[in-house]
């Protein structure tokens, strides 16, 4: 089964939650405002997928933060603390396909990138 990392009422999630309940695609959706992001995953997710794509730096989130915050997502250690406290900041959705494939996005050729990772 294939997990889901987001938030559950970011715009993004709702639409990809949705396209693969219509294709009838199994998940496990993990809400980082229920259980925050351990070190460990965001660890995984940084090394698989990239700093610049794990980290959202277009949403205000990030615009909010003050300059020393911003200056630590620079580098993978001192980025996951700022992570786990802003996991807003976090792109969405984040999935990690049964293949172990992480994928960062919505993209609308998911139900055959799942299919084509079974």
């Amino acid at each position: 089964m294939i997990k889901i990392y987001g938030i559950k009422n970011c715009d993004t999630i709702k639409k990809t939650l949705k396209m693969l309940d219509s294709e009838e695609i199994g998940y496990v959706f993990h809400d980082y405002k229920k259980q925050a992001p351990s070190r460990e995953l965001l660890s995984e997710m940084i090394q698989a997928l990239g700093l610049d794509t794990v980290v959202n730096k277009r949403g205000t989130s990030f615009r909010k933060l003050d300059e020393s915050k911003k200056g630590a997502l620079d580098s993978q250690e001192s980025a996951i603390p700022v992570l786990k406290e802003n996991s807003s900041m976090i792109k969405r959705p984040i999935i990690q396909l049964e293949n172990g494939t992480w994928i960062a996005g919505y993209d609308a050729s998911l139900p055959e990138q799942v299919k084509g990772a079974r």
